[in-house]
C-alpha cells in the first residue's frame, strides 16, 4: 500500500466541514489479481464523502460559478447526471445552502436515487432509452428546466472548463506525488471527460511519457472514435457512470493511444471479484476500469507502474451487481443447466435463494421477508417439505379489518391445494398452471427446488434471444 499527502492544495481545503474531506483519496496496490509483469494501483476515490470522484467537480464547478457571479445567494444547481455527479452537488450545494434539483435517467440504483433524496435533492427521473435531441433526453430537459426556473445556474458538467480543472489542480498532483513521481500509465473512464481531459493536461506538463488508456463500456461510442477517429451508432450498457453516445465538449481524447471495450459481463465479474481477492467495493465502472487496467498490465512485455480508479462505492450497487438474484435475471451470472423445468428456477433451494416461511411463523414476519425480498408469495416449509403457499392476497384477506390477526400464524391463511411439477414435465404443463395466475411449485418426489413464477418464464425466454 502507497499513501502520501500532496503538497498542491485541493480545492475543498479552504471549505469547511464535511467539504474539506473532499480529495486526499488513498492508494492501494492490487496484490492478488494477476497484473502480469506490471505494479497496478487504484486511487480510492470511494473514500471521498459523497462516495464517488465526482465531489472532486461538484466542488470546483460551483466554485467557480459562485466566483464568477453566474450562481449567487438562494439560488438553484440544476444539473442533468448519471448519479454520483448528482451527489456531489447535492453534497455541496446543500452545505452551502442552495436548492438543487437534478435530472436522472431512469436506469440508475435505487441506492443512488434514494441517497439523492436523503440529501435534500428534487428529482425529476426521465427515459434512458433515447438520444441526444429528444425532448425527454436527460441533458436537454436540465437544460430546459435551468432556463425556466429565476436564478438557476445550469451545471452542464459535460461542458463546464470546472469540470477537468479540478483534476488537473487535484487529482493529478495527488497521483503524482503518491507514486512518487513514476508513473508509467493512467487508465480512465469517460463520462463527462473532466478526469481524462484533466490528467492528460497534467501529465503531459510533469510526465510526457505518461500513456493515457481509455476504459469505455460495449456499446459506448468513445473507444470506437479512438480507434477508428469515427464516431458509430451507440449500443446500451448496464455499467452506470462511463460511456456515451457522444463526444463531450471537454473530453480531449487526443492524448489516448490505447483504448480497451470491456463487455457489461467483464465489468461487473471484475468488481465482484475485486471485492473477494482484494476486499475493495467499488461501483460497476470501477469493474470496467479495473478490467482495463488488467488487460493493459498482462499485455506489456516490461515491468509498468500502472494507475487506475475506484471511481465510487459498491454500496450504491447492493441491489444490482452484488445480488445474485439480480445478475442472474439479468443473464450476468449463469446457474447449473439440467435442461429441464429446473432450468427455470431462478432462485433455488439448494442454494440458500429462496425465501420461504414456516408454518409456525406469525404472518407479521412472512409479510416483512416479502416485503424485504421483494416477492409476492413465499412457499411454507416443514423440514424441507412444501406444505402450503402464502402470497400477499392470503395475508389481506386474513387481516383486512383486523390487524390484530398478523400476530396469527402462517399456517391458519397459507394455500396448501399446491400445483407441484416434477422437473420433468413439459412449458404445457407449466402455462396450464401459471394461467390459472398460480406459481408452479418443483418438486422431485419430497425434494423441492424451488418455485416458478410468470417473470421466471419471462426471464427464461428473453435469455434465450440470440
Amino acid at each position: 500500500m502507497m499513501s502520501a499527502t500532496p503538497t498542491a492544495p485541493t480545492l475543498a481545503q479552504s471549505d469547511p466541514g464535511v467539504l474539506s474531506l473532499i480529495g486526499n483519496t488513498p492508494m492501494v496496490e492490487i496484490t492478488r489479481l494477476g497484473t502480469g509483469p506490471c505494479r497496478l494501483f487504484v486511487k480510492l476515490e470511494n473514500q471521498n464523502p459523497g462516495g464517488s470522484i465526482k465531489d472532486r467537480i461538484a466542488l470546483s464547478m460551483i466554485a467557480a460559478a459562485e466566483q464568477d457571479g453566474r450562481l449567487k445567494p438562494g439560488g438553484t444547481v440544476v444539473e442533468a447526471t448519471a448519479g454520483n455527479t448528482g451527489l456531489g452537488l447535492a453534497l455541496v450545494a446543500r452545505a452551502k445552502g442552495y436548492r438543487v434539483l437534478l435530472v436522472i435517467p431512469d436506469k440508475m440504483s435505487a441506492e443512488k436515487v434514494l441517497h439523492l433524496k436523503a440529501l435534500g435533492a428534487e428529482i425529476r427521473m426521465t427515459r434512458s432509452d433515447v438520444t441526444k435531441g429528444h425532448a425527454d433526453y436527460y441533458q436537454d430537459m436540465a437544460e430546459r428546466l435551468a432556463a425556466e426556473i429565476p436564478g438557476a445556474f445550469y451545471v452542464n458538467q459535460f461542458g463546464n472548463p470546472a469540470n477537468p480543472l479540478a483534476h488537473e489542480r487535484t487529482t493529478g498532483p495527488e497521483i503524482w506525488e503518491q507514486m512518487q513521481h513514476d508513473v508509467d500509465a493512467i487508465v480512465c473512464g469517460v463520462g463527462s471527460g473532466g478526469t481524462l481531459t484533466g490528467l492528460s493536461r497534467f501529465f503531459a506538463r510533469v510526465s510526457p511519457k505518461t500513456a493515457i488508456v481509455l476504459a469505455d463500456p460495449v456499446g459506448s461510442v468513445l473507444a470506437p472514435y479512438v480507434e477508428t477517429g469515427k464516431i458509430g451508432d451507440a449500443g446500451s450498457w448496464v455499467v452506470e457512470g462511463i460511456g456515451e453516445d457522444f463526444i463531450p465538449p471537454i473530453a480531449d481524447l487526443s492524448k489516448v493511444k490505447t483504448a480497451y471495450s470491456i463487455t457489461d459481463a467483464e465489468s461487473l465479474a471484475t468488481a465482484r471479484e475485486l471485492l473477494q481477492a482484494e476486499l475493495i467495493l467499488g461501483g460497476s465502472s470501477s469493474g470496467t476500469l479495473v478490467a482495463a487496467a488488467l488487460r493493459y498490465c498482462r499485455e506489456q512485455t516490461a515491468p509498468k507502474r500502472v494507475v487506475t480508479f475506484i471511481p465510487d462505492t459498491g454500496s450504491k450497487y447492493l441491489s444490482k451487481m452484488y445480488n445474485d438474484a439480480w445478475m442472474v435475471d439479468q443473464g450476468f451470472l449463469e446457474l447449473p443447466r439440467y435442461g429441464d423445468l429446473r432450468d427455470l428456477v431462478f432462485r433455488r433451494y439448494e442454494q440458500g435463494a429462496v425465501v420461504s416461511v414456516g408454518p409456525a411463523d406469525t404472518l407479521l414476519t412472512a409479510f416483512q421477508r416479502m416485503r424485504v425480498a421483494d416477492v409476492s408469495q413465499v412457499p411454507v416449509l416443514e423440514y424441507d417439505r412444501v406444505v402450503g403457499i402464502l402470497d400477499e392476497s392470503d395475508v389481506l384477506l386474513h387481516v383486512y379489518r383486523q390487524p390484530e390477526r398478523f400476530r396469527d400464524t402462517v399456517s391458519t391463511a397459507m394455500t396448501q391445494r399446491l400445483d407441484t411439477l416434477p422437473p420433468s414435465a413439459d412449458f404445457g404443463e407449466l402455462l396450464n398452471v401459471l394461467n390459472r395466475d398460480r406459481v408452479a411449485i418443483i418438486v422431485d418426489g419430497k425434494r423441492f427446488f424451488g418455485l416458478i413464477t410468470r417473470y421466471d418464464l419471462l426471464t427464461f425466454l428473453r435469455g434465450s434471444l440470440p
